[in-house]
């Protein structure tokens, strides 16, 4: 049996949390903060998903990723199991944020692929969703980014895209505009679960910081890194390229919390 905990025991993001967590931001594509009070390790989940814990003096603080595709105004539940007790549920409120519009022009073969890419593009999906979805049990400290490339940020999370004036799906990382061979560091320490060349991505990275927290880096010159490897903030995992699907050289920088992106400005340390 499941029963809503009372609120008094069970805040969610109403205060400044002490550790290097990022702020309620309950809105789709952002980060909703649910704080447990205690000393035994609770387990959060959203839709059956486990979600980020992170320990802060005498509570927990779970962090969970907000769909981009969520309805809002609405609700998202979450729910708490803690040791000793019945789960209990959480209600997160959720509140309209307005994305903007952009459109782009690009090689034909990224709106229309034929038969043979199509092929390519469903296999390479499967590798990509399998390890934006991964489970990496661990303890963290904080879930503070660094910036993983300096440069302008051309296009930010959330826009509504159109390529060649056809729909397609919204953008779900940050695009961050440098000269091609520009080194990428990763922004937190983790183990690269994916690498590869793919038809809309080009060069590609992806990195598991633990507890479902992932980051993605598409459009590379060059990969520096292999799959497996664990990788220290700071080290460099590649260079700034313009492959795949793209208008000219930058990073796409994506982060995802419990297999949903989310945008990765509420995650960098500055």
């Amino acid at each position: 049996m499941i029963r809503s905990l009372p609120f008094v025991m069970l805040a969610v993001g109403l205060t400044t949390v002490s550790v290097a967590a990022p702020q309620h931001s309950p809105w789709p594509g952002g980060v909703g903060i649910v704080r447990i009070p205690g000393e035994a390790r609770p387990s959060v989940t959203v839709d059956d998903r486990q979600a980020l814990i992170l320990r802060a003096n005498a509570e927990w603080i779970a962090v969970i990723g907000i769909p981009l595709e969520q309805s809002a105004p609405g609700t998202m539940t979450a729910i708490v199991s803690v040791p000793g007790q019945e789960p209990h549920s959480v209600t997160i409120e959720l509140r309209p944020n307005v994305y903007d519009e952009q459109r782009l022009n690009v090689d034909r073969k990224y709106v229309d692929p034929g038969q043979e890419a199509l092929e390519r593009i469903f296999v390479e999906r499967e590798i990509i969703d399998a390890a934006l979805n991964g489970w990496r049990e661990t303890s963290l400290a904080d879930v503070s980014l660094q910036v993983p490339v300096g440069g302008r940020r051309s296009s930010s999370f959330g826009l509504r895209r159109f390529f060649n004036d056809q729909p397609r799906s919204p953008h779900k990382g940050m695009d961050i505009a440098a000269n091609s061979g520009t080194p990428i560091i990763a922004p937190m320490s983790g183990v690269v679960t994916a690498t590869g060349n793919y038809y809309f991505n080009g060069n590609t990275v992806i990195i598991d910081h633990g507890q479902g927290m992932i980051s993605l880096y598409c459009h590379l010159s060059e990969i520096d890194v292999d799959e497996g490897e664990s990788v220290s903030t700071g080290a460099t995992i590649g260079k700034v390229g313009a492959t795949g699907r793209v208008t000219g050289a930058h990073l796409h920088f994506a982060t995802y919390l419990n297999g949903t992106a989310v945008d990765p400005a509420l995650l960098l340390a500055d």
